[in-house]
Formats: structure tokens, C-alpha cells, sequence
């Protein structure tokens, strides 16, 4: 089954477990929407066309993802003028999953959930990997304390080093600001 769906200002031909990209809509990360302006509605044999819309046809829809499109520039240039401006822009947008087709009178199917398999063996492995971590984090401290120290040295040699070509290098300049000419 199918449907064409519209939805800021563009048409879309959906079907479902279909993943679209559409202009920013106002939903939460994960909640589930109901598209009502369905335009067209069909399967296989036979196609219900809306004069504008199918009556009573919704499309549900669940939220995955609340982002930003692709980079669009945006060239202007005023000829003979010597004028041009580059911008860029990039487009809110919403990417939504769609669950059901629903012609008239019909409600949403309830999805089942997953079933969860030995949730009693992941804290075990969580707890490992933290002591682990905490081992590897007093090694890191370790070593970067002996790095800063390595750095500071050769930092107050090379800044000695700089302070000291400065001044030959004023001194030069001074003598050739001097001669007159």
C-alpha cells in the first residue's frame, strides 16, 4: 500500500517502514506524528484519489531525527559593478520513518517490544569495563605529568632563544632608520 502525503509544501509518494527527509516539523526525538494531508492513497489494484484530499486517510510516522540539510550556497553578483557575495545556508529538517498507511476508519496497529534476552549478564560487563578504564585513566595522568614537565623546559629555552633575536633584530633596524638619506 501507498500514499502520497504532503507536507511543507512538497509531496512525497510514501509507503511503509519508507524513511523521508522533510522540512522542520514541531515533534520530539522518537515520538510518533500523524501526517493528515494525504493527497492520494492506493495498493497494487486499486487507487482513491482526494478532490484535494482523501477523507479520513492519516499517515502515522514515527521521528528519528531532528538535523540540519546539506549546504546551499547562495551566489548574487551585480554585473559591471564589480559585486558579488557568496553564502552559504543549510535547511532545518526533519527525518521521519513511516509505520502505518491508515485509509478511512482505520486505527494504528499496535508494534510489539522487543523482547529483551539476559539482562541480568550486561552490569556484570559494565562493571569490568569501568575498573578498567579507571586503571588506564592513573596511567594517562602519570605520563601527561612528565610530558608538561618536558614541555615547560624546552619552552623557557626556545622563549630565551626568541627574546634574544628580537633584540638583534631592533637594533639592525634602528640603524637603518637613522642614516639619513
Amino acid at each position: 500500500m501507498y500514499a502520497v502525503v504532503r507536507t511543507g509544501g512538497k509531496q512525497y509518494r510514501v509507503t511503509e517502514n519508507d524513511v523521508i527527509v522533510v522540512e522542520k516539523l514541531s515533534a520530539e526525538l522518537g515520538s510518533s506524528i500523524e501526517l493528515g494531508e494525504v493527497l492520494a492513497i492506493g495498493d497494487g489494484k486499486k487507487t482513491e484519489i482526494g478532490v484535494p484530499l482523501v477523507d479520513g486517510a492519516r499517515v502515522a510516522a514515527t521521528v528519528l531525527e531532528q538535523t540540519r540539510d546539506d549546504k546551499i550556497l547562495v551566489y548574487r553578483k551585480l554585473r559591471r559593478k564589480d559585486f558579488h557575495r557568496l553564502k552559504g545556508h543549510r535547511q532545518f529538517v526533519t527525518v521521519l520513518k513511516i509505520t502505518d498507511i491508515l485509509p478511512k476508519g482505520t486505527t494504528i496497529s499496535k508494534q510489539k517490544k522487543p523482547i529483551v534476552e539476559n539482562s541480568n549478564s550486561e552490569p556484570s560487563v559494565k562493571k569490568t569495563a569501568a575498573k578498567k578504564t579507571a586503571a588506564k585513566k592513573t596511567a594517562a595522568k602519570k605520563t601527561a605529568a612528565k610530558k608538561t614537565a618536558a614541555k615547560k623546559t624546552a619552552a623557557k629555552k626556545t622563549a630565551a632563544k626568541k627574546t634574544a633575536a628580537k633584540k638583534t633584530a631592533a637594533k639592525k633596524s634602528l640603524g637603518k632608520k637613522a642614516r639619513p638619506k
